[in-house]
């Protein structure tokens, strides 16, 4: 082969196809999304002797059906992008499975290196695999990898320098189901003519009614049609004939086949005993151990990464007072009591995105650890513990995937979560679990968490942050059972069986690569939003501007603090200079400077160099020698007050009048009953747009001021919300995690269910949950004496006994032994939910 090539990865989840991807990149790679879903994939670059290869690793799939995003991503990569070669990266230790993915990447015909990954774990089973074997078996070059160790890299450099473009001859054989396929190939090889596609792999995907593939040929036209309605009419011949649906009798063959073929090619040097995983899996998936071990994970995983990484934010909010001030230096300077707006502006939206990169230590920290959960493979685990729990509440062991990625665990985003609903099969339990995932913790939602928690229960953040957690997960199981005795009882329900891939060691340049990737996207997701919703946020805060009489009043009030100040200064030798409002502001906002640089440990004489370099006529009077300096400093310091005093009447005055003040002002009678200030309820306001705009709007009402320039966001809003008690912080907490979604996750919710109804209620109800269980707490709370964590204590034990209760009440029992058949013998060849 000549030239540069294109490689896509491809393999099963849990196969280590991303290690083997590092193992090949090293540090040259990147993170892209895909174009049309939220699904991301990864792209590098690497040599192999003259050749750059560059590499897409594509998002890890069981199967190539088109049920969920990354089977669509990972089949539309290969089909339509045409790489030069694909890696299929197999679990040696897991062949028979892995062998199911590859037999439909041979039916598709695609140019493949089979990647025999994790031989170590083989190994240390008794089971070793003949590479050699394999190769001939499949007609594909097969090399062998133990990625995590970097053992086998220069084997999978050769084969790709080696490899040529070529269509291997294996066939899964589907037996009596072979002439029924012979005539849909024909078929579509007279309604496509003169075209090259892998008629086969079309034809096998039509008798598993792939609806991706129908709707291509729908698209056909009139022949189109006609071609499916031959093509259901053969598959109704065949179950007739054979008792069994097509596309079971395809799994079951792909599932045979890889079974023999692992006979073949496999031999076991010992017998197969208890593993290091069946020892483990004996206490973590244990009935009664397994959920409390869970529930230590989670707490540990909230302790080390909102806790411990709270701790870290302390090392970099000098760096973002540093940026802020840089960024003030370069701006107009302030007047006595108004600044210039293009000052203000840009110092609102600096203090926005400053109220959200405080809290970069804690993503690290907390994509680190979830890196490590899913690494070893615990994340199957606990779907495996949960799925015991959902049953009862109407929803199914495919719906944990979908609520983790919204954010079981704080850190998930309710729109992957949605799009993840496409898995499950039966309607009812997909219905309930797209209604239930925006109730989880989205990352968006943490930095709220987080400003609360560091206020209020500083001493016990980490147990809190578990009650969060867990308050969200026990509300959706209530509502999903609510929603499986109402509005969805008519809809039918199915089994699910799940596999659980062996425990793996992490490595850590892994873990630091993923939590690097992961912070860095969701960085790059927020900015945008943050700056619009500040932007806007500033506008809607700024205007109509206070009247006339109230300003006139404060600008009489500044000329009076100024005639005081003159006065004091009278008899020194600034006094002439200081009598020109412009000179004087230049001296106030000296001052300011070198309070900053003070708070900042900046050195004396750097300081003077500066201060001389901004103001060489007015620094004298800062910084200069003459005992009258003295004179100056205590008149500027009665001064100073009198003018932060009046900005923050000015700033008081403007939010009043303002369009959002209103709007929040006006809100506060019906939100009192939670506790909710007017700040707040537009802080929630913000939210709707994004959860990200929380903090980001709380960061520009509670601007900082003066000596509040240094100070983080919690401290300004201790001090300017006095009367905000832990009660209320907790009532706030719970609201938000009742929060209604986002925009793109309203849009998403009507696309997976295909109907507005289901959006406007998964809009309508998280605000009425939300705000009830807030009063709840707030006005419970309140009357009856509690703290804050009391009052927490006793929330959850009424939500926990509510939902305890609703999982007494029978559901509808699951629909069909057919379908407990159809789904056993599916999952069972195809370790992909469906």
């Amino acid at each position: 082969m000549s030239g540069d090539l294109r490689m896509a990865l491809v393999g099963q989840p849990n196969c280590g196809k991303s290690t083997v991807f590092n193992m090949l990149t090293g540090a040259r790679q990147y993170v892209a999304n895909y174009p049309g879903v939220t699904v991301d994939v990864k792209k590098g670059k690497f040599r192999v002797g003259e050749k750059t290869v560059e590499v897409v690793d594509l998002p890890g799939t069981y199967s190539l059906t088109s049920y969920s995003a990354e089977e669509m991503v990972t089949r539309d990569y290969v089909l339509n992008e045409a790489p030069d070669l694909v890696l299929n990266v197999a679990d040696t230790s897991n062949l028979k499975r892995s062998l199911y993915l590859t037999f439909q990447l041979l039916e598709m015909g695609a140019p493949l290196i089979v990647n025999l990954n994790m031989t170590d774990v083989a190994e240390g089973h008794g089971l070793l695999v003949d590479g050699r074997a394999l190769a001939a078996e499949l007609g594909v070059p097969v090399v062998e990898t133990v990625a995590n160790r970097n053992r086998g890299d220069e084997a999978v450099r050769k084969a790709i320098s080696e490899g040529e473009r070529r269509s291997s001859s294996f066939r899964v054989d589907y037996g009596s189901l072979e002439p029924f396929l012979e005539k849909a190939e024909k078929s579509l090889r007279a309604l496509f003519p003169g075209k090259s596609y892998p008629w086969r792999w079309i034809a096998v995907k039509l008798f598993e009614e792939d609806e991706a593939v129908r709707r291509t040929i729908v698209d056909a036209g009139e022949p189109g049609l006609a071609l499916l309605e031959e093509v259901d009419t053969l598959a109704t011949s065949f179950e007739m004939a054979e008792g069994a649906d097509s596309r079971s009798h395809i799994g079951l063959a792909r599932h045979t086949c890889a079974t023999a073929l692992e006979q073949r090619v496999s031999r076991r040097t010992r017998p197969s005993g208890k593993t290091w995983t069946d020892r483990i899996d004996a206490v973590a998936v244990n009935r009664f151990l397994g959920p409390l071990l869970l529930l230590g994970i989670i707490y540990a995983l909230y302790e080390l990464s909102i806790v411990q990484g709270y701790k870290l934010t302390e090392y970099l909010v000098p760096w973002l007072n540093r940026l802020r001030i840089a960024i003030e230096g370069t701006l107009p300077p302030s007047g006595f009591l108004e600044e210039p707006l293009l000052r203000e502006f840009t110092l609102d939206l600096v203090t926005a995105v400053n109220s959200m990169l405080i809290y970069v230590p804690i993503f690290l920290v907390l994509f680190a650890a979830i890196a490590v959960l899913e690494d070893v493979g615990y994340m199957p685990r606990m779907a495996f513990i949960l799925d015991r729990l959902f049953r009862r509440f109407g929803l199914h062991g495919q719906s944990t995937l979908p609520l983790i990625l919204g954010g079981v665990f704080v850190g998930g985003c309710a729109v992957p979560g949605v799009m993840a609903t496409r898995v499950i099969a039966d309607e009812r339990a997909r219905l309930a679990t797209i209604l239930v995932v925006p109730l989880m913790n989205c990352l968006a939602k943490v930095p709220l968490y987080t400003l609360l928690l560091g206020i209020y229960f500083a001493d016990t953040a980490g147990a809190m942050m578990v009650f969060i957690s867990t308050i969200t997960l026990i509300a959706a199981l209530g509502v999903a059972k609510v929603l499986t005795l109402t509005v969805l009882r008519n809809r039918p329900s199915s089994p699910f069986v799940m596999e659980m891939p062996p425990y793996h060691l992490p490595t850590l340049r892994g873990i630091v690569i993923r939590s690097l990737e992961r912070t860095w996207l969701f960085l790059r997701k927020i900015a945008t939003v943050i700056v619009v919703v500040a932007a806007g946020v500033f506008v809607l805060t700024h205007y109509p501007s206070p009247s006339p009489e109230v300003l006139q009043g404060l600008a009489i009030r500044a000329d009076e603090a100024k005639v005081t100040f003159r006065a004091a200064v009278a008899e020194t030798p600034f006094a002439a200079s200081l009598a020109d409002d412009g000179t004087l502001d230049r001296y106030l906002n000296l001052q300011e400077s070198l309070r900053q640089f003070r708070m900042l440990g900046t050195a004396k004489a750097t300081i003077d160099e500066r201060l001389t370099a901004e103001a060489p006529d007015v620094a004298p009077l800062v910084i200069g020698s003459d005992p009258a300096v003295k004179t100056l400093d205590r008149a500027f310091r009665t001064l100073r007050g009198t003018r932060l005093e009046l900005q923050r009447e000015l700033s008081s005055e403007r939010l009043n009048a303002s369009v959002l003040g209103r709007m929040g002002q006006a809100m506060e009678p019906m939100t009192r009953p939670a506790g909710f200030t007017w700040k707040v309820n537009v802080a929630l306001l913000s939210s709707l747009a994004a959860k990200e705009s929380s903090v980001a709007t709380l960061g520009v009402l509670y601007r900082p001021q003066g000596d509040d320039a240094n100070k983080t966001l919690g401290e300004r809003m201790q001090e300017q919300e006095r009367g905000f008690t832990p009660l209320h912080a907790l009532a706030l907490m719970v609201f938000m995690a009742f929060y209604p979604p986002c925009i793109a996750t309203i849009l998403m919710v009507k696309v997976e269910s295909r109907r507005w109804k289901w959006a406007l209620l998964a809009l309508g109800y998280p605000i009425l949950l939300g705000f009830a269980c807030a009063a709840l707490v707030f006005t419970g709370g309140s009357a009856l004496g509690l703290s804050g964590t009391r009052a927490a204590l006793v929330f959850y034990g009424v939500l926990l006994f509510v939902t305890f209760l609703l999982g007494l009440i029978p559901g509808r029992a699951p629909e069909t032994e057919k379908a407990s058949k159809r789904i056993a013998s599916v999952t069972e060849q195809e370790a992909s939910p469906r």
